[in-house]
């Protein structure tokens, strides 16, 4: 069994003038972080890897999950190819995972995780929003050969306010 937890990174700011892998989250991200981590830890498993793309508010949503969770923020892997809107790039990430890893934790953007979402969980998922959980499932022993999840659980910030 893989289970993997895909969180989309939370509001960005837009003010400066940054290149877009610099922007940094905004006041209202940083909140609705802090309050998806809070509300998700009963379905975090306790053993998990966490990968986060290198954007800066992708990896600062990735700190305050692991902060919350009491997950080692050293041990957060940042990968180059998570900075991707392209869902095929993404999958092609998630399926080089080594199976010695039965729950991944990934922090990464839109489109790519609502496409992602869509193509292998069972549950339609018009948008993930910012800071947006989904908890797929899937019934293999193998990364690589992932298809066909079940949508565990979802949760999104508008739900929780």
């Amino acid at each position: 069994m893989k289970n993997l937890i895909i969180i989309r990174h939370a509001k960005s700011s837009w003010e400066a003038p940054l290149k877009d892998i610099d922007r940094p989250l905004d006041q209202r991200g940083i909140s609705d972080a802090h309050l998806v981590a809070t509300n998700c830890i009963k379905f975090v498993p306790s053993h998990a890897v966490i990968w986060s793309s290198p954007a800066k508010r992708a990896s600062e949503t990735a700190m305050i999950f692991a902060a919350t969770i009491l997950y080692p923020i050293e041990s957060i892997v940042f990968k180059e190819e998570l900075y991707t809107f392209d869902e095929n790039k993404l999958e092609k990430v998630i399926k080089s995972c080594s199976n010695v890893f039965e729950n991944v934790i990934l922090f990464g953007h839109n489109e790519a995780i609502t496409n992602f979402v869509n193509k292998f969980g069972d549950v339609f998922i018009g948008h993930v929003p910012t800071a947006g959980f989904v908890w797929l499932q899937f019934d293999t022993d193998s990364w690589e050969e992932i298809k066909n999840g079940k949508t565990k659980k979802t949760i999104f910030p508008k739900n929780l306010k």
